[in-house]
């Protein structure tokens, strides 16, 4: 059986998107991993299925899965792509995406993509830690790097505040945090270097996949880390290797808001 998909990436975050509206689509996560494969698959860091909306006030659910098969509860440049999709087709002004973890609004702003990813959580059972912790200092000693903050963005992060990210080994050092013994469901690994209260420079690695060009939830994890820290601004650009996105944690209510590109790369069909 083929299935259309589309590809789309969020500042070299790339992802296959496959429809489930029309019907439903169950794989499993051999066949996911077969597909993320760059070589003899589509390639991508994450796979999303759209599904029907559960609740008449949204527009449509979202299965999100890492390129190793797991699920995952949230991936805000994966939102932002579906988001553009979905306001060009249902030819509405803002869109409302349900995830296993939040009810995500999203508007464009020109050729932008606006998302308000919800409320953060930022105590140690929410993100989740396996012990109680302080969630901004957490004793966490590696490689010369320590005490990162922890944040849920609908799925775990952990933030290390460094003098120059260019001299972090992050393809040794971020296995070794996201299975840390703290973070019984691993976690995503950022590390930031503060240029000045409104810039921050981010490298990461997501858990599950590995270094990638860019992670919406970890820019929004490494903005809230930052504020936390009393090193940044509420308002934030976030430089990542592939490209900027501008965050805001918004203090009237705790949101945090996401504004970046999202960019179609081609439509197909695959062997699923």
């Amino acid at each position: 059986m083929t299935k259309t998909f589309i590809k789309m990436h969020g500042l070299g975050n790339d992802f296959a998107i496959f429809d489930g509206r029309p019907e439903k689509l169950h794989l499993t996560p051999e066949k996911i991993r077969a597909l993320a494969d760059r070589r003899t698959g589509i390639g991508f860091d994450q796979m999303v299925i759209i599904d029907p909306a559960l609740t008449p006030e949204t527009d449509a659910f979202l299965r999100i899965y890492n390129a190793d098969g797991g699920e995952i509860s949230a991936c805000g440049n994966a939102t932002r792509c579906i988001a553009k999709l979905l306001i060009a087709e249902l030819k509405k002004p803002e869109v409302i995406l349900q995830t296993k973890a939040a009810k995500l609004k999203a508007r464009m702003a020109g050729d932008r993509v606006i998302v308000d990813m919800d409320k953060v959580h930022l105590e140690w059972r929410e993100i989740p830690l396996s012990r109680k912790e302080k969630t901004t200092f957490l004793p966490i000693f590696e490689e010369g790097f320590s005490e990162p903050v922890a944040v849920n963005v609908g799925n775990p992060h952990a933030v290390f505040f460094v003098e120059d990210v260019a001299n972090v080994p992050l393809e040794t050092f971020g296995p070794k945090i996201e299975r840390h013994i703290l973070f019984p469901e691993r976690t995503n690994v950022e590390v930031a270097q503060v240029l000045s209260p409104s810039k921050i420079r981010m490298r990461v690695w997501e858990r599950g996949v590995g270094i990638t060009q860019a992670c919406g939830t970890g820019a929004c994890a490494v903005a809230v880390a930052g504020v936390r820290r009393g090193l940044t601004e509420r308002k934030v650009t976030i430089i990542l290797d592939g490209g900027t996105l501008e965050i805001e944690w918004r203090e009237s209510d705790g949101h945090v808001l996401m504004t970046g590109d999202a960019v179609e790369v081609y439509r197909g069909e695959a062997a699923v």
